[in-house]
């Protein structure tokens, strides 16, 4: 099983923001803080679109092949 899964990518982009929040952060630790959010939102972005397209074949594969189980990338049922 992969270290990170799609549930754990809300926590990274919480703590993200809790960062950003932090009223201290100025300056250059400001814009490197920023910098560093705009590539986890950029890496996210492409996260969620696989996980989308993974979704929507297994969808589709569904409709023509019946009930099948949801791909483990899903992290569908799991805790």
């Amino acid at each position: 099983m992969s270290k990170n899964q799609l549930k754990d990518l809300n926590d990274h982009l919480f703590a993200q923001l809790e960062r950003l929040g932090v009223k201290d952060l100025k300056g250059e630790d400001l814009q490197e803080e920023i910098q560093r959010s705009e590539a986890i939102t950029n890496v996210s972005k492409e996260v969620v679109a696989n996980a989308t397209l993974v979704l929507k074949a297994v969808v589709a594969q569904s409709k023509s092949v019946g009930g099948l189980p949801a791909p483990s990338l899903l992290s569908i049922g799991e805790d």
